[in-house]
């Protein structure tokens, strides 16, 4: 069911703004997919494609398919997605040092953090999803824990410009 947006091999589809599933944490898509469940995420009245993705991660009856999906996509090549955002790299290096505390210098997220992987994924998707925690969007659900945290961070962007610099420079990891 999931290979029907984001590909065979989990590299996402930004057509069907799918992101690149593929090398994230089992524990980070773990805790999505539940939110998803659970209505902490796909519920905003804004949140189109969220709205989309809720049902899918309604499939995962129990804890045991969603441990199943996430074992599948761990088996996937980790090809880094295509980069696709225009911005800065050099603007956006002075931002990610506030970013990297959680997810790490080198992008690749640090679990005990809670924090995901940015580096090699869909940019398109860190680039929506700043915007969205910025707007409220996403991460103001009550049952959101981690939410909260990255809509504070998100707000110390500026501008678009300075999320397509952000997300050009973690293009370079």
């Amino acid at each position: 069911v999931c290979s029907s947006c984001h590909g065979m091999q989990a590299e996402g589809n930004p057509a069907l703004h799918a992101p690149k599933l593929s090398g994230q944490g089992g524990g980070y898509l773990k805790r999505q997919l539940k939110y998803y469940k659970q209505g902490a995420r796909g519920t905003h009245d804004k949140d189109v494609f969220g709205k989309t993705m809720a049902p899918m991660a309604a499939t995962l009856g129990d804890d045991a398919a969603i441990d199943n999906v996430i074992a599948y996509i761990k088996t996937l090549p980790d090809n880094p997605a295509p980069t696709t955002v225009k911005g800065n790299a050099k603007n956006g290096q002075k931002p990610y040092v506030t970013c990297g505390a959680c997810h790490g210098a080198d992008g690749r997220g640090i679990q005990a953090m809670n924090a995901p992987r940015l580096a090699g994924m869909s940019d398109w998707y860190l680039v929506t999803h700043l915007k969205n925690y910025k707007q409220g969007i996403r991460g103001a659900h009550p049952k959101d824990m981690y939410g909260p945290q990255m809509a504070a961070m998100a707000a110390i962007l500026a501008n678009d410009q300075a999320i397509d610099n952000l997300v050009s420079y973690i293009n370079t990891f």
